[in-house]
């Protein structure tokens, strides 16, 4: 049996002297498990195509249930990402967080391109990285179920918040009034302006969730606590995502 469609590599780990084993998120398939035959190997034709954050045509074939990669024709490299630490650790962590999100079988058309979107924000570089980073993490939330109430307070109903609050347990946006009315919990605060851009990032069309400015305080804001409730609501840490951050972490004192 063969299949032929596209997809996006998210991880590879190396196996054997020569291969790889790939997860792919295909168009038509879903999140797949296939190796990746001799792709190591000097001047092998599938070598470009089985490469972390590729995006290719692939045409697998089944060997004994499994998948396994038979050509490909690599479509989009994303160099603009490969030439940047900074850039290619934060596009890691959107191929680790939509792994986990991804669904054997499954495809899913908003996740895929969301993922695929992001990452050529990233590869443009057309906008601030913290900015991209806080959109994905939203809008991830939302595509896979998670949205947060964002539209007015969730106590009173108040929609122009003047000292906005985001309570990671309860997925709500809460004023000031009536943080208390609400279970203790994590409550970082937002700005009026982030809390405008968190409702285009989860409520308009995909393609308009970058279409926002902020100042520095407010992006700030709003990717910490986009960072929290992803990792509040899929209950783990990212090492993609540590890495990411330990780049920006000024190296301490050389020890005598």
């Amino acid at each position: 049996m063969h299949i032929t469609t596209h997809a996006l590599v998210l991880r590879e780990v190396d196996y054997k002297e020569t291969d790889k084993i790939l997860t792919l998120y295909t168009e038509t398939e879903g999140k797949l498990t296939v190796s990746a035959r001799g792709c190591r190997k000097k001047g092998s034709p599938i070598a470009a195509g089985c490469q972390l954050l590729v995006w290719a045509e692939f045409t697998l074939y089944e060997v004994k249930g499994r998948w396994a990669v038979k050509e490909t024709a690599s479509e989009r490299l994303f160099d603009g990402i490969r030439r940047d630490l900074d850039r290619l650790a934060l596009a890691s962590y959107f191929a680790e967080v939509t792994e986990l999100l991804a669904e054997e079988g499954q495809p899913d058309e908003e996740l895929l391109a969301l993922a695929l979107n992001s990452l050529h924000a990233l590869d443009k570089g057309t906008f601030p990285l913290a900015q991209v980073k806080a959109a994905f993490e939203w809008r991830a939330m939302a595509v896979a179920g998670y949205a947060p109430q964002v539209d007015c307070c969730g106590v009173c109903g108040r929609e122009n918040l003047a000292e906005p609050r985001f309570h990671i347990q309860e997925a709500t946006l809460v004023c000031e009034d009536c943080r208390g009315a609400l279970p203790p919990g994590d409550c970082p605060p937002l700005t009026p302006e982030a809390v405008t851009a968190l409702r285009r990032i989860t409520e308009e069309d995909r393609r308009r969730m970058l279409s926002f400015r902020l100042d520095p305080v407010s992006l700030k804001r709003l990717g910490d606590a986009g960072e929290k409730y992803i990792i509040a609501r899929l209950e783990r840490g990212f090492h993609t995502l540590d890495f990411y951050k330990s780049l920006a972490v000024p190296p301490g004192p050389l020890k005598g």
